[in-house]
């Protein structure tokens, strides 16, 4: 089994922020029958319910932009961080199965769908990733906060699919693998959220402003529904994609400051996987 060269989802070596990147694409690509159906279905959950929020703050459609702040302004603030939790939510628990599908690619293997999500600990995942959410909605309703939160909780997950760490230091060894390196992999997860950010922004907008010019029928007394599906749709893409960057990340990190692929090359053939990949303590 390969461990390096362009071909591989995940070498086994320190890589750039390109190669970072690229190694998250094609790690969604090898999971996608998964993660973007599963990313589909948390994406039109968090559709319906931020809609009442935006109603509240009232914003309309496409641009969601409340017609007039004052009064407004409240609501409108509530709707952004409650947006970026929701957001952080989802990447979060998409992370479970990225993070499985990343060990495994680290060590060759490729998965099948059920052993992706049967070794994804959605039962512990799934709690983890609604306080990852809280808390950056949190952070969010503070303007600057949601930065450093973004960008710190963002291995919550992987660390507790993989590394084998009780729960209660979970958050610890988070923290910790974040901020290695000057607080490089927080630094490439904000750079993640940004590239995919644009193209959610480009996509979704540019979905309704091409069917505008178009004139084949009144898009504005279809913006809701046109709206929904163009960013249900776009973020269906952009959500796994974060989760699989979170997930290299992770192992990147434990493989430029741990030593990991060291204790790989080392390791007999018969341990176990999940042995393989915990982290010693």
């Amino acid at each position: 089994m390969p461990d390096a060269g362009p071909t591989a989802v995940l070498p086994r070596r320190p890589l750039t922020v390109g190669e970072l990147l690229d190694a998250a694409v094609l790690l969604l690509r090898d999971q996608a029958r998964v993660l973007v159906p599963l990313a589909l279905l948390l994406a039109l959950a968090e559709q319906a319910v931020l809609h009442p929020l935006r109603m509240l703050a009232g914003t309309e459609p496409p641009f969601w932009w409340p017609a007039e702040f004052g009064d407004s302004l409240p609501a409108y603030w509530l709707l952004l961080a409650a947006g970026a939790g929701t957001e952080a939510a989802i990447v979060a628990l998409l992370g479970a199965p990225a993070a499985r599908g990343a060990g495994a690619a680290l060590l060759g293997r490729r998965p099948a769908p059920s052993e992706l999500l049967r070794g994804a600990r959605l039962g512990a995942a799934l709690p983890a990733a609604v306080l990852v959410g809280l808390t950056v909605t949190a952070a969010g309703l503070t303007g600057p906060g949601w930065f450093p939160a973004y960008a710190l909780l963002g291995l919550v997950v992987p660390v507790l699919v993989l590394d084998g760490v009780p729960a209660h230091l979970v958050p610890w060894r988070t923290l910790r693998l974040a901020g290695r390196v000057s607080a490089r992999a927080a630094a490439i997860r904000l750079l993640g959220y940004l590239g995919w950010w644009l193209i959610r922004l480009g996509i979704g907008l540019g979905l309704y402003q091409g069917l505008t010019m178009l004139g084949l029928f009144d898009v504005s007394a279809w913006a809701l529904p046109v709206t929904i599906a163009a960013f249900t749709a776009v973020n269906a893409l952009a959500y796994p994609a974060l989760a699989c960057l979170d997930a290299v990340l992770h192992l990147e990190t434990r493989l430029r400051t741990e030593g990991l692929d060291i204790r790989l090359s080392r390791a007999p053939a018969d341990v176990p996987e999940p042995v393989l990949l915990a982290a010693h303590r």
